[in-house]
């Protein structure tokens, strides 16, 4: 993908499996959320594909994706402030409906739909939150949140940036637990700084580099590639 005359990512090619935990790691800079941002739809690759279970999807948009099975969370969180934990969740499964309820019609005459945010509440604890608005909630509780609201739609494939940044340990420890929780046949990508938790997630790492792949492979490979120890680790061995 090319900016002008910056290439922020570069012949990148990437296949991961179906349940496989990937990292996405590297310096600032990398290319990591360039990288996210052509798999979820929010820019076009400048030359080459995007297969997604066996269909290109490259020219699809977000929410088109989205609808195959794809769930994302941000560096940001992409929450709304004024509204509770409950009509977050709400708002997520509605998107995910096929008939939606109307602005008339009230929610609670679709009690499939309850149902699942309830479920959500729970699988995610934040049932005692469920009325508190987002922004009274923690920096953690919100990751959290948003976390819940990505996966309302059961996706095969959940993209996670960064969900850890910016978080004392024990937010840290439990957004880890969560994480770990989400059921294996979820297939993950995660863009994460604290190694740490990459090295507790990850089935294999990919290093990234001025927006070229340094190295691929499983976290003992990559923690001992020279490569690596260079130029992420700042040549610490």
């Amino acid at each position: 993908r090319r900016f002008g005359g910056v290439v922020a990512v570069h012949q990148v090619n990437l296949v991961v499996a179906p349940g496989e935990r990937r990292a996405i790691i590297g310096p600032n800079g990398a290319g990591k959320t360039t990288f996210f941002n052509l798999v979820a739809g929010r820019l076009s690759p400048t030359e080459g594909r995007i297969i997604y279970r066996g269909q290109d999807i490259t020219g699809l948009p977000p929410h088109r994706r989205a609808r195959l099975g794809m769930g994302r969370t941000f560096q940001r969180t992409n929450l709304f402030p004024s509204l509770s934990v409950r009509e977050n969740i709400r708002l997520g499964v509605l998107a995910q409906t096929e008939h939606a309820p109307n602005f008339i019609t009230p929610v609670e005459h679709f009690p499939e739909i309850e149902a699942r945010v309830d479920e959500l509440l729970e699988r995610f604890s934040l049932g005692e939150r469920a009325n508190t608005e987002v922004h009274e909630l923690s920096y953690g509780e919100q990751r959290q949140l948003e976390i819940a609201v990505a996966v309302v739609g059961d996706p095969a494939l959940l993209l996670l940036d960064e969900p850890t940044a910016g978080m004392s340990p024990a937010e840290t420890s439990s957004i880890t637990g969560i994480i770990e929780s989400l059921p294996r046949e979820v297939t993950l990508l995660v863009i994460e700084h604290d190694m740490d938790v990459v090295f507790t997630l990850a089935d294999r790492i990919t290093v990234l580099h001025h927006g070229e792949v340094i190295a691929d492979g499983t976290p003992p490979e990559v923690r001992d590639d020279p490569k690596v120890i260079e130029v992420y680790f700042g040549g610490a061995g």
